[in-house]
């Protein structure tokens, strides 16, 4: 287990932090830390991460709401890059989607064609919202509210 001061931080005092979703293993953003936006990560559960633009702490999701919840952070094997599993509550992108990720780059795969992608990715995100705020009203809640049996259970009733 790394201090953070083993962390090989850049001249500027920052490091780049990949943030992925923890239910679904997508990579959402990438943003930069530096030690004392670590500190506030640490502090609060939710990603604090450095803006070069602006030169500031950026707190994910404080006016948006669209916070992300951290699960785990690690360091990669150099100790120059980190790695924030996150619970995201909404979508990680200012533009509305939800990973930073989805300009194709023209001569690679893309992947499953936008729409299945973008349904698949939406009913992701609300499934997540619906395992961490719980709400009452709310079926997939309470498939989450009685455990993971149940969740099978209903999968499977589905499947068939």
């Amino acid at each position: 287990m790394l201090a953070p001061d083993e962390l090989k931080w850049d001249e500027r005092g920052l490091i780049p932090a990949v943030v992925q979703d923890a239910v679904s293993g997508n990579v959402l953003m990438l943003a930069y830390i530096n030690r004392e936006s670590l500190r506030k990560t640490l502090e609060l559960g939710e990603t604090v991460f450095y803006s070069r633009g602006r030169q500031a702490l950026w707190h994910k999701g404080e006016t948006s709401g669209n916070i992300q919840r951290v699960v785990g952070l690690q360091a990669d094997c150099d100790a120059d890059a980190v790695l924030i599993r996150v619970h995201p509550l909404g979508p990680a992108c200012h533009t509305g989607a939800g990973s930073c990720f989805f300009q194709a780059v023209e001569g690679f795969q893309t992947g499953p064609p936008d729409s299945i992608g973008a349904i698949i990715s939406e009913l992701e995100e609300l499934i997540t919202r619906r395992a961490t705020e719980l709400p009452d009203d709310s079926y997939t809640a309470g498939l989450f509210r009685n455990g993971r049996k149940r969740i099978l259970q209903k999968v499977g009733e589905e499947a068939v």
